[in-house]
């Protein structure tokens, strides 16, 4: 089946049909009868690269596109998004024309990979799906990129690259590349560790190197303007307790100067700060996720609990989540003035003028956002109980050398 009108003008999906499940799975029935060997996968894949297209000029990148693939579709979809949007690099000649952020996903995602243009061929000869169940991750995953609503861009789309050029160098210096590469060591040693007390102590040091490099960065920058230097990140939360997460990746994102925007139905988190403040924010709230799973484990078993309410563990995060907040601002402040004393210079002037270029660059990226608080309720038990996790978690008081 090398030209099939009906799949074709079906695949464009004007009225937004794809997107419902029920519907998605009877038609992906039809197709498997009159095409269950996906002969039609040609139409196919050009569909799923033109919606790929349509959903970069609505500001979405290519961890976005997985992310909400995995989020809202099923598991199978994720392979082919990543195949596709390999594919669309291939054709774009990403590598070369793409911004440096846009690449990076690329290469996290392994959508570098050499791949076959017949995607959809590709994937379901490797896959080994049942022709209704390929049929239907492929409608659905049309659906999603068609249906997917506008956000903000923050990384040009592919119609606004230039020709091909050679690389430019990251945004990030070496100095930030050692920095991080100590923090991201402390945080896997912290979240590997078996005792309380020595990850509390790697935790607290990452946190005090985090601050004590970006109180260096604003004195050797204080010639330049701080707006200069501002840029974004995505970070993406998966379910379940998307809500409570993000409180988490608030409290760290606030101790650390960077401000966060999200969007509650999608689950993915924009970070706006200083590059190093990001890339470092976003290591830390990805080590403290997984300490606080070991710790409500933990609560659960000590509780005598198999496995604990929603309420509860959603709770036991919001809990958690404030008191390392709590403990975040306390080291940064202990940091920050015994960076002051040891210099012998007034930090908060330059600092000031570091969150005001932040503020500044957030309210023109995002003119609509407002601020929301959650009015669900709150399980006592499960709060106090991660507020005592948090506690073992301790990143503020303890002092470590940075040499």
């Amino acid at each position: 089946m090398t030209h099939d009108p009906w799949l074709a003008d079906l695949l464009l999906d004007r009225t937004g049909m794809l997107s419902d499940a029920d519907i998605a799975q009877e038609l992906a029935a039809t197709l498997a009868a009159r095409d269950p060997s996906l002969a039609g996968h040609g139409i196919a894949t050009q569909a799923l690269l033109d919606a790929l297209d349509q959903s970069w000029e609505r500001g979405w990148q290519p961890a976005d596109v997985v992310h909400n693939a995995r989020r809202a579709l099923t598991a199978g979809a994720v392979p082919l998004a990543v195949a596709l949007i390999g594919e669309h690099a291939r054709r774009s000649d990403a590598v070369l024309r793409a911004p440096d952020a846009w690449v990076d996903q690329l290469r996290e995602l392994g959508a570098l990979e050499p791949g076959d243009p017949a995607v959809v061929h590709t994937w379901h000869r490797s896959e080994r799906r049942s022709a209704a169940e390929a049929w239907r991750i492929v409608l659905q995953l049309v659906g999603a990129l068609r249906g997917a609503f506008r956000i903000e861009t923050l990384v040009p789309p592919p119609s606004q690259w230039g020709p091909p050029r050679s690389r430019p160098a990251g945004e990030q210096t070496a100095g930030d590349e050692r920095v991080l590469r100590r923090i991201r060591g402390l945080l896997a040693k912290a979240e590997s560790t078996e005792f309380p007390e020595e990850a509390e102590a790697l935790t607290a040091k990452a946190q005090e190197l985090m601050t004590r490099y970006a109180v260096d960065a604003a004195l050797l920058d204080t010639g330049a303007s701080p707006s200069d230097g501002v840029g974004t990140r995505r970070v993406h939360v998966a379910d379940p307790y998307v809500r409570a997460k993000m409180q988490l990746l608030a409290a760290v994102a606030e101790a650390n100067d960077v401000r966060l925007v999200w969007y509650a139905s999608l689950g993915i988190a924009n970070l706006v700060g200083l590059p190093a403040d990001v890339a470092a924010v976003e290591l830390l709230f990805t080590s403290l996720l997984l300490q606080v799973a070991q710790a409500m484990s933990a609560a659960e078993r000590a509780q005598g609990r198999r496995s604990a309410s929603r309420s509860f563990r959603r709770s036991f995060l919001l809990g958690y989540a404030h008191r390392i907040g709590e403990r975040l601002q306390t080291a940064r402040q202990r940091a920050t003035a015994a960076a002051a004393a040891e210099h012998g210079v007034d930090l908060l002037p330059v600092l000031r003028s570091r969150r005001e270029a932040v503020g500044k660059a957030t309210a023109e990226l995002f003119p609509r956002v407002r601020s929301s608080r959650s009015r669900a309720s709150v399980d006592a038990g499960g709060w106090f109980a991660g507020r005592e996790a948090a506690e073992r978690a301790d990143v503020g008081h303890r002092r470590s050398s940075l040499r």
